[in-house]
């Protein structure tokens, strides 16, 4: 049996549709102005009173915490944000390396030493563009360790 439903339609749980196997029937009225937006909707015959709407599952999640996905999706959403390294005269350059490849996730030797020789020569170098809240976390981690760093909204994009 095969149910097209045009618009919204409000059915309880225990709600059956009684048909005939082969019938084809259209909730909608007269001609369906949003035909691109039509939801079909097949359940198989098996013979006992036609098919019953199952209840829609409904993801559990723990009071106070958003899922996986919307954690993704604030993430991704969010406007990106420059962690910037500032020279200082205290804290060694082998240092400063070691420190920024063991905050900063995916950092290599090379690019922890590129970081660290221009924020030396100008004073300031941007280590990482990221989520607001990564980039606070990583300044937090940076300065827990003895480094100057801060951060700033990155205007045009990552």
């Amino acid at each position: 049996m095969e149910s097209a439903i045009c618009g919204r339609l409000t059915l309880s749980p225990n709600h059956v549709f009684q048909s005939k196997q082969g019938e084809r029937h259209s909730l909608c009225r007269g001609t369906c102005p949003n035909r691109g937006i039509l939801t079909a909707l097949s359940t198989t015959g098996s013979g006992k009173g036609g098919g019953l709407l199952d209840k829609p599952t409904i993801e559990k999640t723990t009071p106070g915490r958003e899922s996986e996905f919307d954690l993704k999706k604030s993430r991704k959403t969010s406007p990106p944000y420059r962690v910037i390294l500032h020279n200082d005269n205290y804290n060694k350059r082998e240092y400063v390396v070691q420190v920024l490849m063991k905050v900063i996730p995916g950092m290599t030797l090379d690019n922890a030493v590129n970081i660290m020789q221009e924020a030396h020569y100008n004073g300031l170098s941007v280590v990482i563009i990221c989520a607001q809240a990564d980039a606070e976390e990583h300044c937090m981690q940076l300065r827990g360790n003895g480094l100057l760093s801060s951060i700033e909204p990155a205007s045009g994009g990552c």
